[in-house]
């Protein structure tokens, strides 16, 4: 067993765990910057050809009762979140006209 394994059916998913499995912001932030655009583009296309099946699974129960497996997915999801502009918008890794502009979040969500 992987030390982020994944809910079984999502095996598919399991090579991007290394790098965007993070359970805070600003570790996903930092490895957006890290990542080229065709490692953020993969991991785009992989997770929202499943994102359906991700939230079905994920649903079915409270953020308090997700087993370590779905956590791991749920942290997954959350690093989509943070690949999605540089790849929809952006078409880079950086906020464009930010300079050094840099945020850290204060509060992370209790799981």
């Amino acid at each position: 067993m992987t030390a982020h394994a994944l809910p079984a059916g999502f095996e598919d998913l399991q090579p991007f765990t290394e790098q965007w499995v993070l359970p805070d912001q600003r570790a996903r932030y930092l490895a957006r910057l890290d990542a080229s655009m065709d490692d953020l583009q993969a991991f785009y296309d992989a997770t929202m050809a499943r994102i359906d099946d991700v939230l079905a699974y994920l649903e079915q129960y409270p953020v308090d009762e997700l087993s370590d497996e779905g956590v791991n997915l749920l942290w997954l999801y959350c690093a989509l979140c943070n690949v999605s502009f540089p790849i929809e918008v952006w078409r880079q890794q950086r906020v464009p006209d930010s300079g050094a502009a840099d945020w850290t979040a204060l509060v992370l969500p209790a799981l």
